[in-house]
């Protein structure tokens, strides 16, 4: 307890490796403002506008959809030029289809808008390489939860903040224009903030990078035809989304036709990048560097269930309570601010919990099986609840949803130091295929909260499961290599060992 109070004291400092972490906790702190600030103005912008209920779930979705690509290239970007740069220009970019969307007055503006809005929560990716390049890998899950965990309570901030700034500057219904306009013009600010005042690694510490960027490169046949199995889900729900935005009107069969002709030219370069960087591999020749590729696959599954569930559930929460409690938009609001609240100290505390874990593997499955145990309870839920006992629940299960999210993302950056930026975006982009997977539930059976629930419930279930019995075992106190995963082989999927 007192190592741990030790840690804590030596990060409160704004000095060195910790003002490096508060200063990119900032940075994603504020992506996710932007990223999620149409959560909380969703009946008002449906109002306003005259959306219906699908328009407006379709618009989530495209929340979420260019994430997914967007954290993969991003993520081979980032090994290469470094998160400094990279991030600025990520929330500097973001003010522009922000202010697009604040002021736009057609559904078609919106949707195309918040589609490229969705590009900023690939800055994730680029805060988890800045941060394990300033702190040894016995702090990952202390430095990557606080990181994680508030920055995800952007999402809250903009749940609670916004619909305050939006009425404190205007009244009406188009009150709603000012709180998003604003939250672009911070992250804009904040950008060339983060742009002078950070640096890529410690004085005197070199950048990494692999030695191939344009995808991983792994060093088994089975690990090479895995990751190209993993490239296919990506044009897979970009697919679902085209569809759902053909189906609301905004582009016909004409346009469906060519964006499915064009994801189908996505995923076959992904794959053919995948076979292409390891075609070495496949002919049998011998690499230079190796490392366990279970923990890529098993935690990019186990993060599309956490992460995923966390995005659906927080784009859900405003109206839910809303529609089950009879709530008035703020007060709804705040209501669904609960879940992504305890992410100040769910994230950091599950961390701390990883670090000091004989095996940070077992932590991994508890969050994931204490996940499907609250979704179960979940689908009780129901207006014959006393309100506080319903918030309290979504407490519990924001828990082990935002902790499982930090004991992923305690490993991830342990697996290969050099890569980290693709293997975070490869993670990360399955964190928004699961809120894609799990939100068009709600459109498919509409809007059906308690279904959702039940999906996310077995979902989590199948792949602790897998991670109980596939993802190998982590050593806390020592690694074979600096910024390398120390594993113990799982049957079959383990690549190099």
């Amino acid at each position: 307890m007192q190592s741990v109070l030790r840690q804590l004291r030596s990060l409160i400092s704004f000095k060195g490796s910790a003002r490096i972490l508060h200063l990119t906790t900032g940075a994603f702190f504020i992506s996710f403002v932007v990223w999620f600030n149409f959560a909380p103005f969703s009946k008002a912008i449906g109002a306003d506008l005259h959306l219906s209920k699908a328009q407006l779930t379709t618009l989530t979705l495209c929340n979420l959809a260019l994430t997914v690509p967007a954290r993969i290239l991003i993520g081979a970007l980032l090994d290469r030029v470094g998160p400094r740069r990279l991030y600025s220009g990520l929330l500097i970019a973001s003010a522009i289809p922000n202010t697009i969307f604040a002021m736009a007055h057609s559904y078609g503006t919106l949707v195309f808008s918040r589609l490229a809005l969705g590009i900023v929560g690939a800055g994730f990716v680029v805060g988890i390489r800045m941060i394990a390049e300033w702190f040894p890998k016995e702090k990952f899950g202390l430095v990557e939860g606080i990181y994680g965990g508030w920055g995800n309570f952007g999402a809250a901030a903009a749940a609670m903040a916004l619909p305050v700034i939006a009425t404190a500057i205007a009244s009406g219904p188009g009150a709603w224009r000012w709180g998003i306009g604003m939250s672009g013009l911070a992250a804009a600010v904040y950008g060339l903030v983060f742009l002078l005042t950070t640096q890529d690694t410690p004085d005197g510490v070199t950048y990494a990078r692999p030695q191939k960027a344009a995808a991983l490169a792994v060093s088994s046949g089975g690990a090479v035809w895995l990751l190209a199995a993993l490239q296919v889900p990506v044009a897979g729900v970009l697919g679902l989304v085209a569809w759902r935005i053909h189906r609301v009107g905004i582009i016909g069969t004409t346009g469906l036709s060519a964006v499915g002709i064009g994801l189908v030219a996505l995923a076959t370069w992904l794959v053919s990048n995948v076979l292409r960087v390891n075609r070495p591999v496949l002919q049998g020749q011998p690499v230079e560097q190796s490392f366990p590729f279970a923990p890529v696959a098993l935690l990019s599954l186990a993060y599309g269930v956490t992460f995923g569930a966390e995005l659906a559930v927080i784009a859900l929460l405003p109206t839910f309570f809303a529609e089950t409690f009879g709530l008035k938009i703020a007060a709804a609001g705040l209501a669904g601010s609960a879940f992504a609240f305890t992410n100040l100290v769910s994230r950091p505390g599950v961390g701390i919990a990883s670090d000091y874990a004989k095996s940070r593997k077992s932590v991994v499955v508890k969050c994931l099986l204490g996940t499907a145990v609250c979704f179960g309870m979940l689908n009780l839920l129901s207006n014959r609840w006393p309100l506080v006992l319903g918030i309290a629940a979504m407490g519990l299960t924001s828990l082990f949803v935002q902790g499982g999210n930090g004991a992923i993302f305690a490993m991830v950056p342990q697996i290969h130091r050099p890569s980290t930026g693709q293997i975070s975006g490869l993670a990360g982009s399955y964190g928004n295929i699961g809120g894609i997977i799990f939100s068009s539930v709600l459109f498919f059976f509409h809007d059906d909260a308690h279904l959702l629930f039940t999906v996310i419930a077995v979902s989590a279930l199948v792949v602790g499961l897998l991670c109980a019995y596939l993802l190998p075992s982590t050593r806390r106190a020592a690694a074979s290599e600096p910024g390398t995963i120390s594993a113990v082989p799982a049957p079959a999927l383990v690549a190099g060992n």
